[in-house]
């Protein structure tokens, strides 16, 4: 199969059309029309075979996977997701294999309203590089830089279960099965909080996806807006999985340095905080509070039952978790 035989069975005439695409796949650039009073947002990541999912993975998994990661982004600036473009690097063509990949990618687009508007496919090391876009309303968008002192922080749902499910395969853990099904959902199957990240719009002074872990990706928000945190470890959410699963010592490096969970972390003013879990549970998701901002410069104080507890400081960074 040819590269444009490809692109026209799985990709051309499939998911949704939105009324803003001037002109889709087929031609050497789409056109899309950005609505008034709105910016474009725009993201790029690479998903490479070994280093960001097992070589195994379940093709509808990579689909899916790999438009979620993108559009949580979106999600973190507060953007609505509306266009994505896919490169795809193959090693070989599988049709069945294709099939059910592009299935996963068009299962989540269109849940999120989004339009596939073109890309590109080659033959090599299998890779998926996604270029995600959305707009949001000029002056709202949610950055990194903007955390204030006295801000409380938050995140969206429970952390480490996508870290759980990788270590349980590359260490062999023993984990009951229905909560080993759990936590490959969340790995393989992860929920970008795109609803949650507009409702934050107006009320989050800053906000981040969390795909290095938690201690990381707080540490972006921290040098951003030149500030520094108390975090509350018993404050961070768990699921039962990762409860039933570990003990309290045994969970820490999955809550605080394990990344690939992609839920929202954001710091909301003392003054906005009232109205949060309100406008979060209409969309079925809780406002949870985790800690505070203080005066300092990057600092990340863990507290403990109120005591101060010293944990090693370590996020995910690329080239350094192999999962072949």
């Amino acid at each position: 199969m040819k590269e444009f035989e490809l692109i026209n069975r799985y990709f051309k005439g499939r998911g949704i059309t939105r009324r803003d695409v001037n002109l889709g796949i087929g031609d050497d650039c789409a056109l899309v029309t950005v609505p008034q009073n709105c910016q474009l947002a725009i993201t790029t990541d690479t998903l490479v075979a070994g280093v960001h999912f097992f070589d195994d993975i379940e093709p509808r998994a990579l689909g899916h996977r790999a438009l979620a990661v993108n559009l949580s982004d979106l999600a973190a600036m507060g953007a609505e997701p509306t266009w994505v473009s896919i490169a795809l690097t193959l090693p070989s063509i599988d049709q069945q294999w294709i099939e059910e990949l592009t299935d996963g990618m068009h299962e989540i687009a269109e849940y999120f309203n989004v339009q596939i508007i073109g890309g590109d496919t080659t033959q090599g090391p299998l890779s998926i590089t996604i270029c995600a876009k959305g707009t949001v309303p000029e002056g709202t968008a949610l950055c990194r830089n903007g955390a204030k002192v006295g801000d409380w922080i938050f995140v969206t749902g429970p952390l480490g279960d996508a870290g759980l499910a990788i270590e349980s395969r590359k260490q062999g853990l023993t984990i009951e099965p229905e909560h080993l099904k759990h936590i490959k959902k969340r790995l393989n199957f992860p929920t970008p909080r795109v609803a949650a990240g507009q409702v934050l719009r107006g009320l989050a002074s800053s906000a981040i996806d969390i795909s290095d872990g938690l201690l990381a990706d707080l540490g972006h928000i921290l040098n951003m807006s030149q500030v520094s945190a108390t975090v509350n470890i018993e404050s961070i959410p768990t699921s039962d999985a990762m409860k039933a699963s570990l003990d309290f010592e045994q969970q820490l490096p999955f809550i605080l340095n394990y990344g690939d969970d992609y839920e929202l972390l954001y710091t909301v003013p003392d003054s906005n905080k009232s109205m949060l879990d309100v406008k979060l549970r209409q969309y079925g998701v809780e406002a949870i509070c985790i800690g505070q901002i203080k005066s300092g410069e990057g600092q990340i104080d863990l507290l403990h039952k109120g005591e101060k507890f010293t944990f090693k400081h370590q996020g995910f960074e690329h080239f350094s978790k192999d999962l072949s």
